[in-house]
């Protein structure tokens, strides 16, 4: 799936690097404790998150993750933007709460665990 496929989704708005969403994705996680990232997401592109710091970026740039969705209306900072724009990791932003936004993701097609079902 590509980055605009769960833009469109999602409903999402693009909050920065706009140049790379039509890159490939084939899995995804949500989660709002950045421990449980790294301890156990592995070959994850896209993380779904409501939590709202800098260490969201820091974590997805460890784990070379492309995409960023912020749910439940989150709205990064200008630091946390610049970060992203710095390591090229697209950031979006939809309303959906993160249930619902994994949920259609899923029903549509995109994994976890690097795309196995």
């Amino acid at each position: 799936m590509k980055i605009n496929e769960i833009r469109d989704l999602l409903e999402a708005d693009v909050l920065c690097c706009s140049e790379y969403i039509d890159k490939e994705v084939y899995s995804a996680c949500g989660s709002d404790m950045m421990s449980d990232v790294l301890a156990y997401v592995k070959d994850q592109a896209v993380l779904l998150t409501g939590l709202v710091n800098s260490q969201v970026i820091r974590t997805a740039e460890m784990m070379d993750m492309i995409c960023i969705v912020f749910v439940r209306s989150k709205a990064p900072t200008e630091e946390m933007l610049a970060l992203a724009k710095e390591s090229g990791i697209v950031i979006l932003a939809t309303g959906m709460r993160m249930y619902e936004a994994c949920g259609k993701l899923y029903a549509n097609g995109l994994r976890g665990n690097g795309g196995k079902s």
